[in-house]
């Protein structure tokens, strides 16, 4: 009787996890798309896969490869001789594609309704995400091409990173798994080595700028060439330390800074890198309370029910002390529930079980 209480309370809870919309079958109009199809459901974990590989790759190629000369070799002979140019188109054909599915996908109103009608879905979206999803899917890789000068290539690739502006939406959809204490450690891990990624290619983006206009030759590029044998010669562009070496090298001071481990083998000598350095440590401080705040969080809320539970079988243990209960009722009382977490959750159910198990075995008249 105990367990068939417990599902239906579990089943109860049905109409929580699957609205009334789902229970029903919409009128929809053709080419249309429920928001919660299957395959709309497979159409936006494609696209988060997308703007996790644009977050990774847009700051990278922005601070490292588009000013690399064999990079821009690359791009002069065309995306055949570049695979990653070739990448970042599909990326954005298939951002464009998302805007496209975006016009015929259903929402739903404040009355809880499915909107089908395709005029009220472009309105909707248009005062929604329309344009930060339209921003980032402008194909700037087309404008590279042609475009020989530095200057022209440097704004261009500043402009990619207006691909990230979709995290914003990638944000909100992960809110919906903050209940789980698992899923939010490992979120803020792989958030934390994502800021320290975007951290690094800006950190490698300030040397780089900064490094030809200096007399005397003290930035972190410099000595890190100085410190692995590759200096820089200014008559050779291709001398100095290669792309892996700077970008380790970028990526092992933003994780120690961010850490607040620094062992000073890379340390920020010109007053450029020192104040984003301090910025660094101030970002680093404020992660460290928002990880541990949510870790003591999580391990708190996974303790809870047991603590809760044990502190109510200590109550019924010192109810029975007190008031001297017999032996024959002393094991249906101190008996653990078949669900412990009925305990944590002080459900009726319990109070219900106990009073019928009790009946039950003192009086041998059968429960429910």
């Amino acid at each position: 009787m105990c367990d068939f209480l417990f599902y239906i309370q579990v089943l109860s809870l049905g109409a929580d996890v699957l609205p009334e919309y789902k229970l029903q079958t919409p009128r929809i109009n053709k080419f249309t798309i429920l928001h919660y199809s299957p395959f709309k459901a497979v159409w936006d974990w494609l696209i988060l896969l997308l703007v996790i590989y644009t977050a990774i790759f847009t700051p990278y190629s922005a601070a490292f490869l588009l000013n690399d000369r064999e990079e821009q070799k690359r791009r002069e002979c065309g995306y055949s001789c570049s695979p990653l140019n070739v990448v970042d188109l599909i990326v954005d054909i298939m951002f464009i594609i998302d805007i496209l599915i975006n016009f015929r996908t259903t929402y739903v109103n404040q009355n809880e309704e499915v909107v089908s009608d395709p005029a009220k879905i472009a309105i909707h979206y248009f005062k929604g995400w329309f344009l930060i999803d339209m921003v980032a899917a402008i194909p700037f890789d087309l404008l590279i091409f042609g475009s020989g000068s530095d200057e022209t290539t440097t704004l261009i690739g500043l402009l990619k990173t207006a691909r990230l502006l979709r995290l914003v939406r990638v944000a909100r959809k992960l809110d919906r798994y903050s209940e789980y204490g698992a899923a939010v450690l490992m979120l803020l891990m792989c958030i934390f080595a994502l800021i320290a990624h975007w951290l690094a290619c800006i950190w490698y983006a300030i040397g780089n700028v900064e490094r030809p206009y200096l007399t005397d030759k003290i930035g972190w590029l410099d000595s890190l060439g100085q410190q692995i044998g590759k200096r820089y010669n200014d008559s050779d562009s291709s001398s100095g330390p290669s792309i892996k070496d700077k970008y380790v090298t970028a990526l092992y001071f933003t994780f120690s800074s961010l850490t607040s481990v620094g062992f000073g083998n890379v340390s920020p000598n010109t007053n450029s890198e020192k104040i984003f350095s301090i910025c660094v440590m101030l970002i680093g401080s404020l992660m460290y309370a928002s990880i541990f705040g949510n870790v003591s969080a999580i391990i708190q809320r996974l303790y809870s029910g047991t603590a809760r539970y044990h502190m109510q079988m200590l109550r019924v243990k010192e109810f029975i002390r007190f008031h001297q209960i017999p032996n024959p009722l002393r094991q249906p009382i101190c008996c653990p529930p078949p669900h412990p977490q009925w305990w944590a959750s002080e459900s009726p159910l319990w109070n219900i079980c106990f009073c019928t198990d009790c009946y039950s075995k003192t009086t041998g008249l059968g429960g429910w």
